[in-house]
């Protein structure tokens, strides 16, 4: 029987198909034989009568084609438990309330269809939060949202990086030079934009040499890229400019993985994309919507997306 795969996603039209995670998870399903549907993260709808959750969604087809990448059939409302066996929950952030609501109904799953990530964990461990409980392996950080408190930090550490907390893609992030010019005019304008603390380390020189994301799926290394800084820019985000280079593992990020492998399958994080600068200093562990995978890929003659699919499969079979 074919497994019938629900993505919850951006629109189909937004997605840029040389390097989207989610498109090529849904190249492989279809390539499985999988019956693939599309639907809108705003569409999702619980009603405690029938104890449903329903969700406004196409079938698809998809194709690596620029332009022609996939064709929708007719829109309708799909039972999610009673329709669908796997639920990829991919849509882009920001972790917000909408976000975590989102998750919260899709938790009510649990037990009928198989959500991955696993929506309850996936809140459980905001990216520059989870990180923390592997403080062993970070650059000194400070969470905090009081200027004295940064000043202080900053003037240990010399220059910093500030950042949202629940930021993504390498949106406003911020260095501050060791002599602490505009530290408190910053400071304003991230108190007044967030009501979280924000997160602020020691700026690690080492970025110039890259930024690795390492895949884990199902808690097992899948594969790895260095992201490297385009010309002016310290961040070495794809989305921001950066460029991937082929890269393995040093003895340092073999050591992270295998702390947090264990962890992370135990969660349902089957998909997880972890960010390393230096060869040794960790940052984040991205479990909302991960991405990588078709830049590794293609520098290692891998197959991502067919692991977490095999994940899955496994999973649904226990």
């Amino acid at each position: 029987m074919a497994l019938r795969v629900a993505v919850q996603m951006d629109p189909m039209d937004s997605i840029n198909i040389a390097g989207d995670s989610s498109f090529a998870i849904m190249l492989a399903a279809q390539a499985r034989g999988a019956e693939l549907w599309h639907y809108d993260v705003r569409t999702l709808s619980y009603d405690t009568g029938s104890n449903a959750l329903t969700a406004h969604a196409a079938p698809v087809t998809v194709q690596r084609v620029e332009g022609d990448h996939y064709t929708t059939g007719e829109r309708r409302r799909i039972n999610l438990a009673g329709d669908i066996d796997v639920i990829f929950m991919r849509q882009d952030p920001p972790f917000d309330l909408g976000y975590i609501s989102a998750a919260l109904m899709l938790d009510r799953l649990k037990g009928t269809t198989l959500v991955t990530n696993d929506p309850r964990e996936v809140i459980n461990a905001p990216e520059k939060m989870f990180v923390l409980d592997y403080a062993q392996f970070m650059p000194p950080t400070l969470i905090a949202r009081e200027l004295d408190d940064v000043r202080a930090f900053q003037e240990q550490h010399g220059s910093v990086v500030v950042k949202p907390l629940h930021g993504n893609g390498g949106k406003a992030i911020f260095k501050v030079d060791e002599d602490g010019t505009n530290l408190s005019a910053l400071f304003e304008m991230f108190n007044q934009t967030w009501p979280e603390p924000h997160m602020i380390q020691p700026f690690l020189r080492e970025v110039s040499e890259g930024d690795k994301r390492i895949v884990l799926v199902d808690g097992e290394f899948s594969g790895a890229i260095n992201r490297k800084p385009g010309e002016g820019e310290f961040r070495s985000n794809l989305a921001q400019g950066g460029y991937a280079e082929a890269a393995g593992l040093t003895q340092r990020e073999e050591e992270i993985c295998a702390a947090m492998g264990p962890e992370l399958k135990k969660r349902g994080l089957v998909f997880v994309g972890i960010d390393v600068i230096g060869g040794k200093w960790l940052t984040e562990i991205n479990v909302t919507s991960p991405t990588g995978i078709v830049a590794i890929d293609a520098f290692n003659g891998t197959d991502t997306a067919g692991k977490i699919l095999d994940a899955v499969e496994r999973r649904l079979a226990n």
